[in-house]
């Protein structure tokens, strides 16, 4: 099982960051900062939406593929999202935090402008994996993953990056991330395809319309989605939970070793200075990975400094 990716976007364009109605009043944390997403914004168009699978993904329908606004998985540039709980990497289950920031580069990949995504995992107080994601949302409304570059990291030293796969190289296909309009009972949906790699991340929609509680408040209309590899006979399962107008706010498992389960504890905003600070860590990580997976990444345009 692959460790957490977290799914976020933009709940609409004249938001500068949506942060969920707690459960008492719909009021944002005391101190926080951040705008409540408006009641009209959270119930934009309900129109039927094409339940998509993988083999939907249509390059020519990406008018405005860096604009994410998603309800289930809120993206702006300067978002930046702190989860904290435990994961077991191999020494059994320890602290574990998860920063993940929205830069403000794009990246051309398999002929969509995509969003670049830069997490950070720490387990015991160490840097164990930094990665780049690359995300896209068609015109209807669905969140595609074209690509990822996770680092390994061991006693503060890179180690190693095994994983890198991208849409269109080595045949490897992009997947879908967030449906526009998901449901229960619908069918499941790779969240990529990278045979070179053994990438087959699987994902459905489990449970919905749940209340759920993190540090950072409670949350109503919940949707839960049930994720896994579709080539790992353990049978391991990650539960995302999203809250509408926020994105991810919870992880758990069912089965597997790794039992990885994380909670948000703060939502920001960068400042201009902290977004540039941002833009540079994730451009290094990007010229790494030029020099150490040429077979992958090699192929691929530079990103871009998107103002």
């Amino acid at each position: 099982m692959r460790r957490l990716r977290i799914d976020f976007a933009l709940v609409a364009a004249v938001l500068a960051v949506a942060l969920p109605l707690a459960a008492c009043g719909g009021e944002s944390p005391s101190g926080s900062g951040i705008e409540v997403a408006s009641e009209t914004t959270i119930n934009a168009s309900k129109a039927a939406v094409k339940q998509v699978v993988e083999t939907d993904f249509d390059r020519n329908k990406f008018s405005r593929s860096t604009t994410i606004d998603n309800r289930w998985s809120p993206l702006t540039p300067g978002m930046q999202f702190t989860f904290e709980g435990r994961a077991n990497r191999g020494k059994g289950r320890l602290e574990h935090r998860v920063v993940f920031t929205v830069t403000d580069l794009t990246k051309v990949i398999d002929g969509v402008r995509t969003v670049v995504l830069w997490d950070r995992d720490i387990n015991a107080g160490q840097l164990s994996e930094t990665e780049l994601a690359f995300f896209a949302q068609d015109d209807d409304g669905n969140i595609w993953l074209l690509g990822e570059y996770p680092e390994e990291w061991e006693d503060g030293t890179f180690s190693a990056a095994p994983d890198v796969w991208f849409s269109g190289i080595q045949g490897a296909k992009a997947g879908v991330m967030m449906r526009a309009a998901p449901k229960l009972g619908t069918t499941s949906y790779y969240q990529g395809l990278a045979p070179e790699i053994e990438f087959a991340d699987k994902a459905k929609v489990y449970q919905m319309g749940l209340r759920n509680c993190v540090p950072l408040g409670c949350y109503d209309d919940v949707m839960v989605t049930d994720e896994w590899n579709a080539l790992d006979k353990a049978d391991a399962h990650q539960r995302k939970f999203y809250a509408p107008g926020v994105g991810n706010i919870r992880v758990g498992f069912a089965g597997g070793t790794e039992q990885e389960e994380l909670v948000l504890v703060k939502l920001s905003h960068l400042d201009t200075g902290e977004l540039a600070q941002a833009r540079e860590e994730a451009l290094k990580l990007e010229q790494r990975a030029y020099r150490v997976r040429k077979d992958v990444y090699g192929p691929t345009q530079p990103a871009e400094h998107t103002p």
